[in-house]
């Protein structure tokens, strides 16, 4: 079986803080808009463990 329900976003075959001089402006935005992406998840994320963390730190208070 596959992992077709994955939500992580495909592998990205570049480095950062590679050398963009070879790189075509199309492509770099479309880096950019996958590190937005990748920045939202990412923020998504935190804020679900933070909200469980307060949940489980409200919790243990009372």
């Amino acid at each position: 079986m596959g992992m077709d329900n994955d939500d992580r976003p495909a592998k990205r075959s570049f480095e950062i803080g590679g050398d963009l001089s070879a790189i075509s402006i199309d492509e770099l935005e479309e880096r950019i808009s996958g590190l937005e992406d990748e920045i939202a998840r990412i923020r998504a994320a935190i804020s679900s463990k933070e909200r469980s963390k307060d949940d489980a730190a409200a919790f243990f208070k009372s």
